[in-house]
């Protein structure tokens, strides 16, 4: 965190971008139903959209994550190596795939989006990325932020 000074010259500390980015992700995702189904849904979203640019060829999906580490990686360390982590474990699974790959992850696409939206309706607000593309990227930090919080773990 940074700090500045108020006009007393006390320090305050200015929430990292990370941090206001959880935050606001974090207002429309209240609901449990809604929160777990994001648990289930996410994920699976990272690694349909890995296996469907990779069946376009493997170097777009490489391409693709690398961008995705960048802008983790100006977020937290903590995340970055996390979601690289997952990243090498979809790249696999999309291995596992073979042949099946593109019809595997399109069907695990919309499934998981059929999923979201029904979230989204229980929850009654629309998903972050409506007003800011970058919540897509920010929607996996989120449930990990979940996961972290109960493990202990600061980002």
């Amino acid at each position: 965190m940074t700090s500045t000074t108020n006009p007393g010259n006390a320090a305050v500390a200015e929430p990292r971008r990370v941090d206001q980015l959880l935050a606001h992700y974090g207002e429309s995702h209240q609901n449990p139903r809604n929160e777990l189904i994001h648990f289930i849904a996410i994920p699976l979203i990272m690694l349909s959209v890995v296996g469907m640019l990779f069946a376009i060829h493997p170097w777009v999906a490489y391409a693709f994550t690398a961008a995705s580490m960048v802008y983790y990686i100006r977020l937290s360390t903590v995340f970055l190596l996390t979601m690289a982590l997952w990243t090498a474990l979809s790249i696999a699974l999309v291995f596992a795939m073979g042949s099946k790959v593109l019809p595997i992850s399109i069907a695990i696409f919309v499934g998981a989006w059929i999923m979201q939206f029904v979230g989204h309706k229980l929850e009654g607000k629309k998903p972050s990325f409506f007003e800011d593309i970058q919540y897509l990227w920010v929607g996996p930090l989120f449930v990990l932020s979940k996961l972290f919080e109960k493990l202990g773990i600061r980002w």
